[in-house]
């Protein structure tokens, strides 16, 4: 198995990339968030993969972090949601932002990601909420506050009440990050501030 590819980007196609490793051209299949992030062809990337063997298929999908990596895996692991649809979950979710409604058994969300419907986001949600750890889920969401807080000064206790303001009117726990995720905070926005920032991109 390759685990990860190291080289210069050649070319970003609408759903792969070809990735050039000592005069090889590798073809991956990536998310719409993965393209999003790439730097410009000609650049130098590393791109985690997984590949993936059927009786007529041979195929490398790719992710620029191992946390992604290993919720594509999770997903695999889902009756009725294969690569395509794992990918396609990727496409509009973080590893976190899936792992926030997975906890909150927000199908609804789930739902929302490219030919995944409603039965099949269900079962999703019962396959993966033992798989997912809650602890782990904040801890990681207290690192990323940290690290936005050390770039941005941001104000880490207002912003997660913005989150938990946005939860008790109803949204669900990924949509309420991501939306706070969207705001531009400093240092002396109040809760409220941010509260009525992230409503703006709910809408």
């Amino acid at each position: 198995m390759i685990a990860y590819l190291k080289g210069t980007l050649e070319e970003i196609g609408n759903d792969y990339i070809v990735v050039d490793v000592n005069n090889i051209g590798y073809q991956v299949k990536v998310s719409l968030r993965v393209i999003e992030g790439l730097p410009g062809i000609g650049n130098n990337i590393k791109i985690h993969t997984y590949t993936y063997v059927r009786e007529d298929v041979l195929a490398l999908y790719g992710f620029l972090t191992k946390d992604d990596l290993q919720m594509f895996l999770l997903l695999l692991g889902v009756n009725g949601v294969g690569p395509k649809g794992a990918l396609g979950i990727l496409s509009i979710f973080s590893a976190q932002e899936l792992r926030l409604a997975i906890i909150s058994q927000d199908s609804k969300t789930i739902a929302k990601a490219p030919g995944i419907g409603a039965k099949t986001a269900q079962r999703l949600l019962i396959d993966l909420k033992d798989k997912v750890s809650v602890e782990e889920t904040f801890a990681r969401m207290g690192e990323e506050t940290v690290t936005i807080v050390s770039t941005k000064a941001e104000n880490a206790g207002a912003r997660n009440d913005a989150i938990e303001a946005l939860t008790a009117l109803g949204y669900s726990a990924s949509e309420s990050m991501k939306a706070v995720n969207a705001v531009e905070i400093t240092e002396d926005m109040t809760s409220d501030a941010i509260l009525k920032a992230a409503l703006k991109h709910m809408f």
